[in-house]
């Protein structure tokens, strides 16, 4: 049962973490203290409840807090070693846990246990930020909120800023909460309420202040033709630029994209002050740790061509990585002088031993902006390249506010570094789970609203894939899309359904551009979309024959041709895999179209292979056969068609098809499946040109 304090702390951190006017995504922390009974004693003892390091306010449940004992953790005081020091008080937090502890505590632990109230609240509003990083934001901050509100200049979280804002809440007796410069806002209240209302009253206390005070163009005048392109022709150029884009920011490792052409982001990107603003980089630690500290930004209006746009986001690309390991270096120069000027005891904070500085995690940028057309942001997976998109909206607001009422000033590098490569940032990254194996994919397959192509795209997404769910029914796609991410808050950050007649050009490419803007880019098809007629050679029409190879045959073909543009200009390799048939190998009765265009489909699998290998990309093929149960196809007459020509009663035609198997077992869509993903797995990267039979064992369609 979890107790009454705890209950009440959740509840408000669920209503805090749900109003994006509050804080950001897993941005944000939050406390209460209360007594619960000591399970070795039995006797009551005091705690302290606080939102776990990486939880979200917004979803936060009993098993994200950190559960403390307040007295053991207050008389660390005691042995604190000084600020030099002080990020060997994270690993001393386990010495004060209550019972198992619950998550891992976060470094803003100090804070909430010091600070002499009930309930803390540690928020990243977008107008306490914007006075956090105004240059005269000790002055706005006195002139809008009076003493209820007290300026702290910026401090690196930790045990020091603990005791500093402790020591404002005893020495300013009407004080409810205080600026943290370059960061966000902390307030604190008696009672969970009062500390929510006290929040709440410096957000928009500083929103109105922002309102009436600011200036009317904080981003400066209109820049001459940049102007954001029509809706339409936004997402027509972030679909040409996408697939070069990906394969530049995945130049250290692949990364999952997320394209947004929100109006914030537009009208930022017309303005003439946008390239100062943005060369300044972003300032609260929640921001820059998921968007990089600044963005790379295309300094071409929406009227050039794509292709000077492009040649140009390869000269920046490479520019900015040359900055960026500039920066690692100058940080890396300055951390490593310190620690030797302090001890050990920084050096040890900064890396993994004293000599050795911390690593590099990549030069390529997570925040592209795209004048006129919008911006992409890229992470290791579609929700963490959503979520940097915006927190860099947030930190948009956040330089409005602040120009309109100041001059925006972030924190400045040497302390952007700090955080960026803090210790306990690096202890963060270790818990996160290990990636699946296709982690950072992106799979579009056709057909797969239903039977063997609802099973691949739910083996995909299971390992780790994002997932283009394509097919000629809409809302079926979409419902497939839905039951694949299952109960994920956003659910299309694992899949998505489109509408897609294979056997139309325009279509095909529709398809192919909506996986690019969904995520990025494409790695992984499978052409599986399909149909059947069972009739003998005289009783086929040339309607039929026409059908059949409209659909496999011209419809893998369109399928594979606009893939293979996207996975040539990522320049990352990847898989096409064609679902064929054991039937385009044996010849069997009454089957003469359908088999004629799984043969077509099964050389096609050796042409592609051939040509697009020297691009890295693999092309297989797997041939399946007896797929009853689930399958679109044998539900749509052909298995009755067959049943006929066999003799046998329909509902039994699956076990026909194992019996007539070397293995004698039914073929399931499952098995289809997992032929699919050993294919596109790094188990067979030097795999080509293959056919895989899962049919239990036909001999004769043995492949010779």
């Amino acid at each position: 049962m979890t107790n009454p304090t705890a209950a009440e702390l959740i509840a408000r951190s669920n209503r805090l973490g749900s109003d994006p006017r509050v804080t950001n995504y897993a941005g944000g922390n939050t406390s209460a203290k209360g007594t619960d009974t000591d399970p070795v004693t039995g006797e009551p003892v005091e705690l302290l409840w606080v939102k776990g390091s990486g939880g979200d306010l917004g979803t936060l449940a009993e098993s994200g807090l950190a559960v403390l004992r307040l007295d053991r953790l207050r008389a660390l005081s005691k042995v604190y070693p000084g600020v030099d020091r002080e990020d060997e008080m994270v690993a001393a937090f386990d010495y004060t846990l209550h019972g198992k502890g619950g998550a891992a505590p976060s470094i803003d632990t100090a804070m909430h246990g010091l600070v002499d109230a009930a309930h803390v609240d540690h928020l990243h509003p977008d107008s306490g930020i914007a006075f956090a990083t105004s240059a005269d934001g000790e002055a706005l901050t006195a002139k809008a909120f009076g003493d209820r509100v007290v300026w702290v200049p910026w401090r690196r979280p930790g045990w020091q800023l603990g005791e500093d804002i402790a020591a404002i809440k005893r020495d300013n007796r009407g004080a409810i909460g205080c600026i943290l410069g370059g960061h966000g806002i902390t307030a604190w209240g008696d009672s969970s309420d009062e500390a929510e209302a006290n929040s709440l009253w410096i957000i928009e206390t500083a929103e109105k202040f922002i309102a009436a005070e600011g200036k009317a163009d904080p981003f400066g005048t209109a820049l001459d033709g940049y102007a954001p392109l029509s809706p339409e022709h936004r997402r027509i150029r972030a679909a040409a630029l996408a697939p070069t884009l990906r394969g530049l920011v995945s130049t250290d490792r692949a990364q999952v994209g997320h394209f947004t052409d929100a109006t914030v982001v537009l009208d930022f990107l017309a303005a003439s002050e946008h390239p100062r603003l943005a060369a300044l980089g972003t300032s609260c630690p929640d921001h820059f740790l998921r968007t990089k500290v600044k963005p790379l930004v295309l300094d071409l209006p929406p009227t050039a061509s794509v292709e000077d746009q492009l040649d140009r986001l390869r000269e920046l690309h490479e520019q900015y990585r040359a900055d960026y390991q500039a920066y690692y270096d100058r940080g890396v120069a300055r951390e490593t002088s310190l620690a030797g000027s302090v001890g050990a005891g920084v050096a040890q904070s900064l890396a993994r031993s004293p000599q050795a500085p911390p690593r590099i995690r990549g030069a390529d940028p997570l925040i592209v902006l795209i004048p006129g057309v919008g911006m992409f942001s890229y992470g290791a997976n579609k929700q963490t390249a959503r979520v940097a998109g915006e927190f860099y909206i947030n930190a948009i607001n956040v330089m409005r506010g602040a120009e309109a009422i100041s001059t925006y000033a972030p924190i400045d590098e040497s302390e952007k570094f700090r955080i960026e490569y803090w210790a306990l940032e690096e202890a963060k990254l270790q818990r996160m789970p290990q990636p699946r194996p296709l982690a950072t994919r992106v799979a579009l397959v056709t057909g797969a609203a239903s039977g063997i192509g609802k099973a691949i795209a739910t083996r995909l997404a299971a390992e780790g894939a994002c997932v283009v769910i394509a097919d000629l029914d809409l809302e079926k796609a979409q419902a497939a899309a839905a039951e694949i991410a299952g109960d994920i808050p956003n659910s299309t950050d694992v899949a998505v359904g489109v509408q897609a007649d294979v056997t139309d050009e325009a279509q095909v490419q529709a398809a192919v551009d909506a996986a690019v803007l969904a995520f990025g880019g494409l790695d992984l098809v499978v052409n599986n979309a399909g149909l059947s007629l069972s009739k003998s050679l005289l009783e086929t029409t040339v309607a039929d024959w026409d059908l059949q190879h409209d659909v496999m045959a011209k419809g893998s073909f369109l399928v594979s041709r606009a893939a293979a543009r996207v996975l040539i200009d990522q320049k990352l390799g990847g898989d096409v895999i064609y679902i064929s048939s054991k039937n385009s190998v044996f010849a069997g009765p009454n089957n003469i179209a359908y088999s004629a265009t799984k043969a077509d489909q099964a050389h096609q699998v050796r042409l592609l292979a051939a040509e697009l290998g020297e691009y890295g990309v693999k092309v297989n093929g797997i041939n399946p056969d007896g797929v009853v149960r689930g399958s679109g196809i044998f539900a749509g007459g052909w298995g009755a068609k067959r049943a006929a020509v066999y003799g046998v009663p329909e509902d039994e035609l699956g076990k026909y098809y194992a019996q007539r198997t070397l293995l004698k077992r039914e073929v399931l869509p499952e098995n289809v499946a997992n032929a699919v993903f050993v294919l596109c797995s790094a188990d067979l990267s030097h795999t080509t040109g293959l056919h895989i039979p899962v049919d239990a064992g036909v001999a004769a369609a043995f492949l010779r």
